[in-house]
């Protein structure tokens, strides 16, 4: 009877497989005419998926068994390709649009645990202070070894009020931290500005949204009225953003480039992964044609003094503009190096509701340097002058992550770090230093007086504007 179970399983499975296969091997022949599939490893597959249907310990939905499986195949890709299912599409898409239910916490997985890789400005983990490079250990009372990411992230997000406990190591600390975190609905704004000082504007971009290129819009507007006359330095604070859209990106950058400047360029192995991203309107206005929301904005935005702020969580689209204001001369990029996350995920919803995040193609500045595990390097270091070593966190930069995609500028050998023109010493950290609570984990105030990184890019401002006058 088992063998007839078992037997019934793979025909059952086979027939499955082959509709799938069927119904797809049409499209897979149209992007590349020499794929052949690997027959005999899907006959290896049923056998397996056959052996627990009959013979594990438990009785396993058949579901599961197949998410499972997608899931694994995605996952042993890179650390950025994933399987969404219904649950994890519907949150992907509601934080592309600036709010979703959770802790606020961009997050991968290392060697079994999950690694922040960047708190979001003003939610409940950035509050508590969780830094980029922190380990999860547990959630609650569960042990985080032996999850998936998604099933990590699912603990995590959630409905508002309900807390959750996380328990974090983190360099430095001798004990475990516990963080207990109130669930909130996350609504990001991704566009903060100021004027610093008369003539000096500050905008901080904490992500790129569907909306972010015309809140930047806005925001620039907004400053030039106020302040009255042409900006005398302008401050691009792109640290801890871990990036978003692709072409929220190519329209902030469009803000401050030559219309036709090209952005960034991608290379992958399908005709539609390659494409060349210039500072034009069809690269950046979303839905069709609608009206350039950067029209109008004052022809002198594309030169004035400008610097850009990066860290270790700046990444993917934090670094392709921040790229490509580098290789157009047109900023001073200021900070420590980035992320190093260079390669592009796309989206691809399927029939049932989940979707894949698929690894699809590598990006590239306007100079055809490849950023993958080698981030953007600043032309002026400023470390954060007031913050230990051990208060950084692990230094999490892409090639630290399990499965990393290589540089293909670089081969498989250790990618080359770049000299920057200049490196700034930081400032020891002192018990002034500190929150006004005494609590070291309380976040700094991007743009403050406290902000060491922030005064030495308004000083690099301020003297360039000297020197104009001379």
């Amino acid at each position: 009877m088992r063998a007839k179970f078992e037997k019934f399983s793979l025909i059952a499975l086979g027939a499955i497989l082959g509709v799938m296969l069927s119904l797809n091997y049409s499209a897979i022949a149209e992007k590349d005419s020499k794929t052949q599939l690997p027959l005999d490893d899907l006959r290896a597959f049923a056998e397996v998926f056959g052996k627990i249907k009959s013979d594990y310990v438990e009785p396993v939905d058949d579901k599961k068994l197949i998410s499972e499986a997608i899931n694994g195949m995605l996952s042993g890709l890179d650390p950025h390709s994933a399987y969404l299912d219904v649950d994890g599409f519907k949150d992907l898409q509601a934080g592309t649009q600036g709010e979703f239910g959770g802790l606020g916490l961009e997050v991968g997985m290392e060697d079994g645990f999950v690694k922040v890789i960047s708190p979001i400005e003003d939610t409940p983990a950035y509050k508590a202070g969780l830094k980029t490079g922190d380990f999860i250990i547990k959630l609650d009372d569960t042990q985080v070894k032996g999850m998936t990411l998604n099933d990590a992230v699912k603990r995590m997000r959630g409905k508002p009020d309900p807390s959750i406990t996380l328990t974090v190591l983190r360099k430095g600390e001798p004990k475990a931290l516990i963080f207990t975190l109130v669930r909130a609905v996350i609504k990001t704004q991704s566009v903060k500005f100021k004027l610093a000082e008369p003539g000096y504007a500050y905008v901080r971009i904490t992500q790129f949204q569907e909306r972010t290129g015309e809140d930047l819009a806005k925001a620039l507007k907004s400053m030039r009225e106020q302040n009255k006359e042409t900006f005398k330095g302008f401050i691009l604070d792109l640290r801890n953003n871990p990036g978003g859209l692709l072409n929220a990106a190519v329209g902030v950058s469009a803000a401050f480039l030559p219309k036709g400047d090209l952005v960034v360029y991608t290379e992958g192995r399908t005709e539609d992964a390659k494409m060349r991203l210039t500072a034009k309107p069809e690269n950046y206005v979303r839905g069709g044609p609608k009206e350039d929301y950067l029209s109008g904005l004052p022809a002198d935005l594309k030169t004035v003094p400008m610097a850009v702020l990066i860290n270790g969580g700046s990444a993917s689209a934090s670094e392709i503009v921040s790229g490509a204001l580098q290789d157009h001369k047109r900023a001073v990029i200021m900070g420590t190096q980035s992320f190093g996350k260079g390669s592009v995920q796309t989206i691809l919803p399927m029939n049932n509701g989940t979707a894949i995040k698929l690894t699809t193609a590598r990006y590239f500045t306007p100079n055809g340097r490849s950023i993958q595990a080698k981030g953007i390097v600043p032309d002026i270091i400023v470390e954060e002058g007031t913050v230990s070593t051990a208060d950084q966190g692990f230094g999490l930069r892409e090639a630290d992550l399990t499965h990393h995609l290589s540089n293909p500028k670089e081969g498989e050998a250790p990618a080359k770090v770049e000299q920057p023109s200049k490196v700034v010493p930081p400032v020891p950290a002192t018990d002034d230093s500190k929150d006004k609570t005494g609590d070291k984990n309380v976040p700094l105030e991007l743009g403050s007086k406290n902000d060491y990184q922030f005064n030495q890019a308004m000083n690099l401002l301020k003297g360039l504007q000297i020197l104009q006058h001379k």
